[in-house]
C-alpha cells in the first residue's frame, strides 16, 4: 500500500512541475530574484533568453542602467562596461501578448527599431503603462516585450533600485558600484 502510496505522489509531483511554467535565478552581487516566465506568451523571447542563460551569456554582465521609480536594466555589458557579442538573433517583438510593464515584470530591452531586441532585458520598478503595446504601424507604439515576472526577491531589485548612479563615458544611469550579475541558473523548465 505505501509503495502505490508513493508511487502515486511522485506522480502527481510530476504532473504538477509538468505545468508549471519556467523559472530561473538571476544570483547578483546583491542577492537573489527568481522569475516565472511566460513560453505561451512570448515563446520567441522565453527560448531566447533560456538560450542565452544555458550558455552562461550573463554570467559576470552587471545592471548597466538603473533609473530608480522606472526600471533596472542588464544582461549586455561586462563589468568594464564593454558590450558583450549576442549570438541570438534579433527577435520579433511579441509586445501584442497582452501582457502589461507592470510593476515585478520582466521585459526584453531594444532600440527603436520594434523588432531589435537580443539579450538585454529589464524588470519593471513601477507600472509603466507608457510601455505597452499601443499600435504596430508605428515604431513607437510597438511597446516592449513581457516575458515574465519576479516571484521572488523583488526586495533585491529594490535594492538595486537605490544604488547610486552616474555617467560612464556616453552611458548614463550607470551604478557607481557595479551591480554584477554572477550567473542566471534555470531552476524548471517547461
Amino acid at each position: 500500500m505505501l509503495k502505490k502510496i508513493s508511487a502515486l505522489a511522485a506522480g502527481l509531483l510530476l504532473s504538477v512541475a509538468a505545468w508549471a511554467a519556467p523559472s530561473v535565478e538571476i544570483t547578483t552581487s546583491l542577492g537573489k530574484i527568481t522569475l516565472e516566465l511566460y513560453p505561451e506568451k512570448a515563446p520567441k523571447t522565453v527560448e531566447s533568453f533560456l538560450k542565452n542563460a544555458k550558455s552562461g551569456f550573463y554570467d559576470a554582465t552587471i545592471f548597466h542602467r538603473v533609473i530608480n521609480g522606472f526600471m533596472i536594466q542588464g544582461g549586455g555589458f561586462s563589468i568594464a562596461m564593454e558590450e558583450k557579442k549576442v549570438l541570438t538573433p534579433a527577435l520579433q517583438n511579441e509586445a501584442t501578448n497582452g501582457l502589461s510593464n507592470d510593476r515585478g515584470t520582466v521585459a526584453m530591452a531594444r532600440t527603436g527599431d520594434p523588432h531589435s531586441a537580443r539579450a538585454q532585458f529589464f524588470i519593471n520598478l513601477n507600472n509603466n503603462d507608457f510601455l505597452n503595446h499601443r499600435t504596430a504601424a508605428d515604431p513607437r507604439g510597438w511597446g516592449y516585450a513581457v516575458f515574465g515576472k519576479v516571484t521572488q526577491g523583488m526586495d533585491v531589485v529594490d535594492k538595486i533600485a537605490r544604488v547610486p548612479t552616474g555617467n560612464s563615458g556616453y552611458f548614463e544611469n550607470v551604478p557607481t558600484t557595479p551591480v554584477v550579475i554572477q550567473n542566471v541558473k534555470i531552476i524548471s523548465e517547461k
